[in-house]
């Protein structure tokens, strides 16, 4: 297979080496939606066409089984050459050969992140750093040591990776485990992207609240443009704060930090009184809302739009489920193909599947 890879190399690699892409997170639905999978099948693309590539994980998301369904979980696969930021305990377990290159004075509860170069093709199990900040700092160590690509494997539940400010890209790993038949995980995948995929601002409201995002807060501005109130407060304790202020005619919010359901609230409070009201955040990853807020939201007149627009890079399936109720793989990704056009969508098992066929008929 490796020669087809390197020959070809499937649609989602080719996707993410022509939009120049340096750093790409992935991420879940939800578990064994195959984000693994995805990893893997990125992996041995950049191996192939030799890509020198670094992985990394949000905080640790290498446990053998899954604790959900007491299952076995496809480990990650790197290939010689691939380098990995990692704790150090994780290491010990690693069942490739491997060399340290560098460290990064991160600290985690597993002992502090290394970078180490794999000399073998086999399983390691990943590790990285938690806070944002400090993921940054992994990646430009990455970076400074060669690779032209850094993939981050994203924990369950957390999506601040597919931040623009970490990552160039996201792909977005979907599948039965969601539950419901295809047209549920569908829909339930639609809402995630609408999420994701806010807008971006446009010029004149990205100029306007670049101040906000430099230095974190909320910022809030008439119709005027004249700024009326721009403060460093935390966002979770802003609805009050947004809710007192005396201006009769707010045009603009713009909130860097998270957006719960009480900001939430008062955003659309505010929306009530001041028709056509614009909201800036700062992507996707900030907003704790539903689908449907938004598209409420909108309906009543209001703008969502973000500060920096998150990238998909692409879509990948899983059709089965560890409950029961698994799709046909054909069916599922011809109606995921259908319902998302404009977005790259695979199953990389199958595509794998069908690249090796054609390599050994």
């Amino acid at each position: 297979m490796s020669e087809a890879l390197a020959m070809t190399g499937s649609a989602l690699w080719r996707e993410i080496r022509a939009a120049g892409m340096t750093t790409l997170a992935v991420m879940g639905m939800t578990k064994n939606t195959g984000k693994t999978v995805c990893l893997n099948h990125l992996l041995a693309h950049a191996h192939a066409q030799g890509t020198t590539v670094g992985i990394t994980s949000i905080g640790r998301d290498g446990e053998d089984r899954d604790q959900v369904f007491s299952i076995p979980k496809p480990p990650v696969l790197v290939w010689p050459g691939s380098l990995v930021a990692t704790a150090r305990d994780t290491l010990l377990r690693a069942k490739v050969r491997w060399k340290q290159i560098g460290a990064t004075g991160i600290e985690s509860p597993m002992g502090e992140i290394l970078i180490v170069r794999a000399l073998d093709h086999g399983e390691m199990e990943i590790a990285g750093a938690s806070r944002s900040s400090d993921q940054q700092k992994v990646i430009a160590i990455l970076k400074g040591c060669g690779c032209a690509l850094v993939l981050l494997d994203g924990a369950l539940g957390r999506s601040h990776h597919a931040s623009p400010a970490i990552a160039d890209g996201v792909v977005l790993a979907t599948g039965a485990a969601i539950g419901g038949g295809i047209a549920d995980v569908i829909r339930k995948t639609r809402d995630r992207l609408a999420i994701l995929g806010i807008p971006a601002a446009d010029e004149v409201l990205t100029a306007r609240c670049m101040g906000v995002f430099a230095h974190g807060g909320i910022g809030v501005w008439n119709r005027a443009g004249d700024c009326v109130f721009d403060a460093r407060i935390p966002t979770l304790n802003a609805a009050s704060t947004l809710l007192g202020l005396d201006e009769p005619a707010i045009q603009t919010v713009a909130v860097s930090g998270a957006v719960g359901r009480a900001l939430w609230h008062a955003l659309n409070t505010l929306l009530a009184k001041h028709p056509a009201l614009a909201v800036v955040v700062a992507d996707g990853t900030k907003l704790f809302i539903d689908a449907t807020d938004v598209a409420s939201f909108t309906a009543k007149g209001g703008r969502l739009a973000a500060f920096r627009r998150i990238r998909i890079a692409g879509i990948t399936l899983n059709p089965f489920s560890p409950l029961g109720g698994s799709f046909d793989a054909g069916d599922f990704l011809d109606a995921a193909r259908r319902a998302f056009p404009d977005h790259v969508v695979s199953d990389v098992m199958r595509e794998e599947h069908t690249m090796q066929e054609g390599v050994f008929e």
